[in-house]
């Protein structure tokens, strides 16, 4: 098969291919941890004792660096002592795929075994709830702010420089100050994700809005609109399908900052989950809780695709053009 089949510039591929390489870009990262998992010369640093021997700090199940269990090796051996064993083994901070596979159905299959602990899904479900009110308080001042930016000169330069200035400034900084404000429960993580979100959404928004053809605003004008036709006849569905996209792109963003924002004030939800179960040494539950945060969100993300593609038809047709 000919390469310039595969790397033609800005050519569509074909929906065989286009799912081979998806099917692959999942299936490479999943061979490379379980390369490292299974295969004991790959890296395997410490030995896992099954045998304590004459050791009397080893436990069976513990982990040891292989340097220290060949020291206390030949240490009882040549004492006359009886000999520990083990098998290599990762890190515990490394599970196997297989053991992340049994955290993640046991995590809503198994009550949590603390009081203080909480199911995997109630922790998922908060977190949702805080990404979603933050990025929609948002969405409801940054959109607006953004098209007026993009679409008026003077709305532009009273705004932009101050946001451009505030976008530098990390959200996580102002951790302490929503605390005073808005006490130490939902509400200092939601304004975290609006802090994040919100002026990236103002910048982002406004260029969209610029990259709207001029000759469309022209006609307008000249045909006699005036601001708010403008505003809602031209500007807002000319730019609907990439404002939608955009929002899209800026929800990832908002995932992004789930995780210190839920540090602030009283730990909660999947940040909670994950603290919690690192704290026991349980990285397998660990594992799990990140690779549900990266499932919910390319399933957001494909929904979202997909419905876009149903409200916005003709941009598939012009893609095809």
């Amino acid at each position: 098969m000919s390469s310039s089949a595969w790397f033609a510039p800005r050519v569509a591929l074909s929906p065989r291919r286009e799912r081979a390489l998806t099917a692959l870009s999942f299936f490479l990262p999943l061979l490379l941890w379980a390369t490292v998992s299974y295969t004991p010369f790959i890296w395997h640093p410490n030995i896992e004792i099954t045998e304590p021997g004459s050791v009397s700090y080893f436990q069976q199940g513990m982990q040891i660096e292989r340097a220290a269990f060949n020291e206390e090796l030949e240490r009882q051996r040549a004492a006359g002592g009886s000999l520990p064993d083990g098998v290599r083994a990762n890190p515990v901070y490394l599970p196997a795929p297989h053991e992340v596979a049994i955290a993640f159905y046991t995590s809503f299959t198994t009550e949590p075994q603390r009081r203080s602990e909480q199911w995997l899904h109630q922790s998922l479900w908060h977190s949702i709830q805080i990404i979603f009110w933050g990025f929609i308080l948002s969405s409801v001042v940054g959109v607006p702010l953004g098209i007026l930016c993009g679409t008026f000169a003077a709305v532009s330069r009273i705004q932009e420089p101050f946001v451009e200035f505030f976008r530098y400034l990390p959200a996580p900084a102002f951790g302490a100050l929503a605390v005073a404000i808005l006490g130490i429960y939902d509400g200092p993580k939601i304004a975290i994700i609006f802090i994040g979100t919100f002026f990236q959404q103002v910048l982002v928004v406004a260029n969209t809005t610029r990259q709207l053809d001029i000759s469309l605003l022209e006609a307008a004008l000249t045909l006699g609109a005036n601001r708010r036709q403008l505003l809602f006849k031209v500007v807002i569905p000319g730019i609907l399908p990439q404002l939608y996209r955009d929002q899209r792109i800026l929800l990832g963003w908002a995932w992004t900052y789930l995780i210190v924002a839920e540090l602030i004030g009283t730990s909660s939800g999947i940040t909670w989950f994950i603290t919690q179960q690192a704290r026991y040494q349980n990285f397998e539950n660990v594992f799990a809780a990140i690779i549900m945060i990266g499932i919910i969100g390319l399933l957001s993300d494909v929904a979202l695709a997909k419905l876009g593609k149903s409200l916005f038809p003709w941009e598939r047709a012009s893609n095809k053009a």
